[in-house]
């Protein structure tokens, strides 16, 4: 009789150790369930906080991954079919006037101010765009547009300052002999009908 109680205690003593270790699993299960739906909200939240930050960033990163920049030079041809070259003081040989467009510029605009700085050349006129070339030589997103002038105003030749050490008007059998071979290839075209290259 007395191990027969014993044996009803022990197994009732071990029937409840296991329902206590069930309820803990069961507490704990439940717990982890409410932190991971806590997590959850709460990482979505931080996502939809982030999201537009995010947005810029990515805008950013694809502007300057693959943006592109824009360059305009000219042929400028006056009464006497010369054209008009400028020699740098920082890159060597004779070169067709031009430069970068600047942000809120047009094309024009930007070929404008340029003719004018490096040239004293005013435009009166309307330029006609010859051609759009691929400048792999400044970088792998660089472009220049490439316009002919010829109705234009040039009071005085410009002087000499620390951009530009010299222009001219050229014949074209008389072009300076460091003429930069782009601008040789321009030449070739516009002037004598060579194949029109997609890079500068």
């Amino acid at each position: 009789m007395f191990y027969t109680m014993m044996r009803v205690v022990g197994e009732n003593r071990s029937r409840g150790g296991r329902e206590a270790v069930d309820q803990r699993r069961h507490k704990m299960e439940r717990s982890a369930e409410h932190e991971g739906r806590v997590s959850n909200a709460c990482l979505s939240r931080l996502q939809r906080a982030c999201a537009p930050a995010l947005r810029r960033l990515l805008h950013i990163y694809w502007r300057f991954r693959r943006g592109m920049t824009l360059g305009v030079r000219a042929l400028v041809i006056d009464g006497q079919d010369r054209l008009f070259l400028v020699k740098h003081s920082y890159t060597p040989g004779w070169h067709l006037p031009g430069g970068g467009v600047e942000i809120g510029e047009t094309m024009l605009n930007s070929l404008m101010r340029e003719l004018k700085e490096e040239g004293n050349i005013e435009i009166a006129g309307s330029p006609t765009l010859y051609g759009v070339y691929f400048n792999a030589r400044v970088s792998r997103r660089d472009h220049v547009a490439l316009f002919v002038v010829r109705d234009f105003v040039q009071e005085c030749p410009p002087h000499p300052n620390s951009e530009i050490v010299a222009t001219g008007f050229f014949a074209l059998d008389a072009l300076p002999a460091d003429t930069t071979r782009a601008t040789r290839a321009r030449i070739a075209e516009f002037f004598d009908g060579a194949p029109v290259s997609e890079r500068w």
